[in-house]
């Protein structure tokens, strides 16, 4: 009986499933840009710092701009990037440096005619404090491919080491790296280092730097840091699907398209290929030392009360044993 009752106690303090938990196994929209003048999303990134914020800047445009929008696709800001061109913005990604800000990098790295320009650009901005429309100073790097012009729409940045990664829109593409330290003062080279998908029209790293994900028209594909491939999940069916980054949790995909009033879906990322938990260190010198009965109770999935109670228990049935074995001698 008392294995039967613990058995129901258990049951009954499982905790509940969610009721939109089936929802969240299923891509859906999650908003749609608001904002006319975002006519051809180019690029997506999640704000480092914000919460529930968005940027994206347009494929091509009189002048070098970027938005900030809230989780229902309304603008919370416009912003103008000083010193900066837009040949042909095509991607943008999202990091924190070394003190943990935020920092916004906007590739112009599009060349529809492989070796129109002589280099190719991508701006280091900061990411803004404030959501107030302004004016943003840029780092501008310049770079060249190790082995010939190429199109590209794809850039991102690996979370631990900072460095950035340009892929190649072609039929056989490929994973270019930047040099670990880039040079603002002279044009740095990009050496390829991995192999992409066929016409990949962008890429992003996950926030915990556990893998990679490079889009196209059709899907995403997913990759280890190695380039190892893990698994290619099915992207809605978008009227451009152009652009493509992770959820700050990692856990999904958000993916975009071109077009006026386009919208941005969420994409469930499969289980295997979800980011392992890293363990948190432990302090013992913080840790309060577990006495016995604490040991004991947590070993057992019991309360305090509970080995009280069984304690008495055994030591009642000692006590019997022990009286009938001295009445049958």
């Amino acid at each position: 009986m008392i294995r039967i009752l613990a058995a129901v106690a258990a049951f009954c303090l499982l905790p509940a499933a969610p009721a939109h938990a089936a929802a969240d196994d299923e891509p859906r929209r999650l908003f749609t840009f608001q904002d006319p003048a975002i006519t051809e999303s180019s690029g997506l990134a999640v704000s480092p710092t914000h919460d529930d914020v968005y940027y994206t800047h347009n494929d091509s445009a009189a002048a070098p701009t970027f938005y900030a929008v809230d989780g229902k696709g309304r603008t919370l800001a416009t912003y103008q990037v000083r010193g900066a061109e837009a040949r042909d913005w095509e991607a943008m990604a999202a990091s924190r440096d070394a003190e943990g800000r935020g920092v916004l990098w906007f590739a112009d790295i599009g060349d529809n005619l492989n070796g129109a320009w002589p280099d190719i650009s991508v701006y280091k901005v900061m990411e803004p404090r404030r959501l107030s429309d302004a004016t943003l100073p840029a780092t501008r790097y310049r770079f060249r491919y190790a082995d010939g012009a190429r199109n590209a729409e794809g850039i991102m940045v690996e979370p631990d080491t900072g460095r950035l990664y340009v892929v190649s829109k072609e039929f056989a593409g490929s994973v270019y790296a930047a040099p670990k330290r880039l040079r603002s003062d002279r044009v740095n080279v990009l050496r390829k280092v991995a192999s992409a998908p066929l016409m990949a029209t962008d890429a992003a790293y996950a926030p915990d730097g556990s893998s990679y994900v490079i889009r196209t028209y059709f899907s995403a594909t997913l990759y280890r840091p190695s380039g190892e491939l893990i698994t290619k999940v099915t992207m809605p069916d978008l009227q451009q699907a152009e652009s493509i980054a992770y959820t700050r949790d990692g856990k999904a995909l958000l993916a975009g398209s071109e077009g006026p009033r386009s919208p941005v879906y969420r994409v469930p990322i499969p289980e295997r290929a979800l980011p392992t938990p890293k363990p948190s260190p432990v302090r013992a010198e913080k840790e309060p030392v577990a006495d016995a009965e604490d040991v004991a109770s947590e070993s057992a999935g019991l309360t305090a009360t509970d080995v009280l109670v069984w304690l008495a228990v055994a030591v009642g049935a000692i006590g019997v044993i022990t009286f009938l074995a001295r009445r049958t001698r």
